[in-house]
């Protein structure tokens, strides 16, 4: 090999790594949007459970608004901004169990108020978020 195509072949392959670090830079970006859109929607169907729970209408407005109310406290004082922004941040083993349970929650009420299948998409799309999350130390 030449040493002008030897050159060549290293700005090849230059250039594919850093495209390769840009794209992963994205993907990483969009687990971290992923992670913000699933904890809308464990709020969201904290809410939807409380609006259509079997019961009078006044106790529907309070779990509607509790619930989900209850959830972002709880979040905010041990979980917010992947704990930098927490009052009482979790961390390690003490911070996955939290989120199980958080996480576990929002699943629970969206299969009480619709089905199994949104339950379990949410769910399943949490876990991916997470163990994506560990394997890229994203917090």
């Amino acid at each position: 090999m030449t040493h002008h195509h030897l050159n060549e072949s290293i700005a090849l392959k230059k250039e594919r790594l850093s495209l390769e670090v840009v794209v992963l830079g994205a993907v990483k970006a969009a687990n971290l949007g992923l992670m913000f859109l699933l904890e809308l929607s464990v709020l969201g169907s904290a809410g939807y459970w409380g609006f259509t729970v079997n019961a009078q209408w006044p106790i529907k407005i309070v779990a509607g608004i509790g619930a989900p109310l209850l959830l972002a406290v709880l979040w905010g004082l041990f979980a917010a901004g992947g704990g930098t922004n927490a009052t009482y941040p979790l961390h390690g083993f003490a911070r996955m169990l939290f989120e199980l349970a958080w996480f576990g929650t929002g699943a629970l009420a969206l299969y009480g108020a619709a089905s199994l299948t949104p339950a379990a998409i949410l769910f399943v799309c949490y876990l991916v978020n997470g163990v994506l999350r560990l394997a890229w130390n994203q917090g």
